[in-house]
């Protein structure tokens, strides 16, 4: 089941902004992190904060318009295009938007849009738990390594590069990686991240001492924001 999708809503005219905000708040699904007046805001408020999900962006706007400023966003923000131009559907289509609404838009066509980029986030999800998935292959120096799921130990992450402890080598591999990207290709039900630093393969785990997972030598911290997950897994494995 997906958790909520995080949105930006952005249109010019205070109408079309209040409609589109009642819109998303009625969805169970979607979470409304800002809404915006201007394409300026949505790149500042991008400076200092995480990326949405998902983007509805009216094309038509002074200054900067909706479809310029899609060529300049993230490239995982999913984008629903809204205007009153029929004639922009085509150009929406081709900067890879989720849907195209045109106004005067009700909900059910919106209800549409949005249920379209929550099944895009499910079919990114579902194959991250397959049981066949067995391995991953990392790049490590000039090398595409093979490197078997039953094998990792655990994670470490350091900037841009994720050290991988396994059961089968003396040395960690070194791969350029972010610690983000790894764990969204490692299964759920087989690893987690407990700390900002760290994701730990579950079945590896030695004991766990108050705040602290001992796997072979090492302890790991679990970080304050995994806490509730961590725990969540624990009640389902204690007797």
């Amino acid at each position: 089941m997906t958790e909520s999708l995080s949105c930006i809503i952005v249109d010019d005219e205070p109408a079309a902004l209040n409609q589109l905000v009642r819109y998303a708040e009625k969805t169970p699904f979607l979470k409304i992190v800002g809404a915006f007046n201007s394409p300026l805001e949505v790149l500042d408020y991008l400076q200092n904060n995480e990326a949405p999900q998902l983007i509805f962006l009216d094309i038509q706007m002074p200054d900067l318009t909706g479809l310029e400023l899609s060529k300049v966003l993230p490239p995982d923000i999913m984008i629903i295009f809204t205007t009153a131009f029929e004639q922009y559907a085509i150009s929406g289509y081709k900067v890879n938007a989720i849907d195209y609404l045109l106004k005067p838009i009700d909900y059910s066509e919106f209800l549409t849009a949005a249920t379209k980029a929550k099944s895009r986030v499910e079919e990114k999800v579902v194959p991250k738990n397959k049981a066949d998935e067995d391995y991953i292959f990392l790049k490590s120096e000039y090398l595409q390594l093979k490197i078997n799921l039953s094998e990792i130990i655990y994670v470490e992450g350091m900037k841009d590069y994720a050290k991988v402890y396994l059961t089968t080598a003396p040395r960690p591999v070194l791969s350029l990686i972010s610690l983000k990207k790894l764990e969204d290709k490692l299964p759920t039900d087989r690893f987690m991240r407990i700390h900002r630093s760290f994701i730990i393969a579950l079945d590896k785990i030695d004991h766990i001492e108050r705040s602290q997972v001992i796997i072979k030598d090492q302890r790991i911290t679990i970080g304050e924001q995994y806490r509730t997950e961590f725990m969540k897994f624990l009640d389902e494995k204690s007797m």
